[in-house]
């Protein structure tokens, strides 16, 4: 039965509020999430940029004043409301779903659009998915460290964790791999080969030979060798396909000399690459401290070895994680690329914990670490480092605190498993930077929820005094009983409070007969 809904004038559509259990602990986050302020502390990154030799529009009282050109309009469609686009990063990570799992599964549900800020339910998709790609890099890494910080305020302010235990910090280092193959010395060959030949098509250099059929074979024949255990012929087939890399690049820059200066900067830029991977596969050590190569397309690539009889060596980055003390909530999340030592990372990794837990008056000065942080105390002056290595300088009870240092390898379990840290595709340092931080915002979001349906949210007694004087002014019993029911998370009114609460009987009933009762 169709029926209007009150706050709207919308005759044939109901709010989505009046379509899901507002006891969903999504649909209580989306009511105590400081959307105001998220949307204030980033909207100066979506600043219309000045561009060099433009001239900027005058000042008025008002703001900006628009030139008036007598022309068709190039803007193109409105653009999306930021607390959807962030709402789609909050979700994309908390329910470990792609860029375009998450804007086809928003369209799907209703309780994610009512986190999204929507009246009413839209089956359609927000936007494209390669919006969000462009949304990550105009916000950029101070955008998505402010998203993972006003998750810690919302816990603060829910009292889901004392603001005292803030001070006290777990850190430690893991690696996020890149979205890369295993590198091989055939296999990064036989990409420098197809690169050149790419290359020297598009600067229209023409190529004696391009070595495509027996690229391909040594590619294979390298593989099936290594299979077999006949390294004597596997790296036989290695050496031609170096010679074939080779013979390509002496070619295409005997051949370079009479092309333009801009194509010629982008040329040397796969000649440069081509030679690195030939050099390195001559050879297992790296050439004058150079770094190898392990990627074509992702050359920021370290090749990192934490000790796992498992997984000997991990390809991407080393990310540095901080968590409370008590309560597992992440405080801080940072990558750092050229793989440094642990110790020197602390330093950075506690300033920017630091700053994230900046609106909450708090910053760590007590820090649990592992071996890895050892002799960097001078480094850090007024922060008390604990780890095992130091017996005889801890107290009985820090070394009895020391023993909860593990509790930090189940949260990076969870960032690689649930909320997508096991594989950045994101391009470059720069989105090896925000996806560190996007993920640990997601798992943040989702421990938000799981402690709202554990603990429920404190503040529903304060609302109910509140709206006490309101219902004495006309406030219908009905509405103040859907704003109770749908805010007291897994902990349910009982029957008989709710049916007291949507009485239109005196408020002395309500006052003495709120109770709650588990169901």
């Amino acid at each position: 039965m169709m029926f209007a809904c009150p706050a709207t004038d919308d005759f044939f559509r109901a709010r989505i509020d009046q379509m899901i259990d507002l006891r969903h602990p999504l649909a209580v986050l989306a009511s105590r999430m400081p959307w105001q302020e998220i949307e204030a502390g980033v909207a100066h990154l979506f600043v219309r940029k000045a561009h060099e030799g433009v001239t900027m529009p005058d000042l008025d009282l008002f703001g900006e004043k628009p030139p008036r050109r007598a022309r068709a309009s190039k803007a193109g469609r409105p653009r999306v409301p930021l607390r959807v686009m962030i709402s789609l990063l909050y979700l994309k990570h908390a329910f470990n779903e792609s860029d375009e799992g998450v804007v086809e599964r928003w369209g799907e549900t209703p309780t994610w659009q009512f986190f999204a800020g929507q009246a009413y339910f839209e089956h359609r998709q927000p936007c494209d998915a390669t919006t969000l790609v462009k949304f990550r890099k105009l916000l950029g890494e101070e955008g998505v460290e402010e998203l993972l910080a006003q998750t810690v305020n919302t816990a603060v302010e829910l009292k889901l964790i004392k603001p005292q235990e803030l001070n006290r910090v777990i850190v430690d280092s893991t690696v996020q791999e890149k979205a890369i193959a295993h590198p091989t010395d055939s296999r990064l060959l036989e990409t420098a080969r197809v690169k050149l030949v790419e290359a020297a098509k598009d600067a229209g250099i023409p190529l004696k030979q391009t070595f495509a059929k027996e690229g391909e074979q040594r590619s294979r024949q390298a593989g099936r060798y290594a299979h077999a255990r006949q390294f004597k012929r596997m790296r036989r087939a290695i050496k031609r396909q170096r010679t074939i890399v080779g013979r390509l690049i002496r070619e295409i820059d005997r051949k370079a000399s009479d092309i333009s200066q801009a194509v010629r900067e982008g040329l040397d830029e796969v000649l440069g690459k081509a030679q690195r991977i030939a050099a390195q596969s001559a050879q297992r050590k790296t050439i004058n401290g150079q770094p190898k190569l392990y990627a074509w397309h992702a050359p920021e690539v370290s090749c990192i070895s934490k000790g796992k009889a498992r997984r000997p060596y991990e390809f991407g980055v080393k990310v540095g994680i901080a968590s409370t003390f008590k309560g597992n909530l992440i405080v801080g999340t940072r990558a750092f690329h050229h793989n440094p030592y642990d110790g020197h990372t602390l330093n950075a990794q506690l300033e920017q914990a630091t700053i994230l837990m900046q609106d909450c008056a708090s910053k760590p000065d007590t820090v649990f670490v592992d071996l890895g942080y050892r002799g960097v105390d001078a480094e850090n002056p007024g922060v008390r480092i604990i780890h095992r290595g130091k017996p005889k300088r801890l107290t009985a009870q820090e070394r009895r605190q020391l023993k909860r240092r593990q509790a930090i390898e189940p949260i990076i379990g969870h960032l690689k498993a649930d909320h997508r840290m096991d594989r950045c595709h994101l391009k470059g340092e720069h989105g090896d930077r925000l996806h560190a931080v996007l993920c640990a915002a997601g798992y943040n979001i989702k421990w938000l929820l799981r402690m709202i349906a554990k603990k429920g949210v404190p503040f529903l007694w304060a609302l109910f005094l509140r709206l006490r004087k309101g219902a004495a002014s006309g406030l219908s019993w009905p509405v103040f009983a859907a704003w109770m029911l749908g805010g007291r998370s897994n902990r349910r009114i009982g029957v008989r409070q709710a049916m007291i609460l949507a009485a239109p009987s005196g408020l002395g009933s309500v006052s003495s007969g709120f109770v709650c009762e588990n169901e």
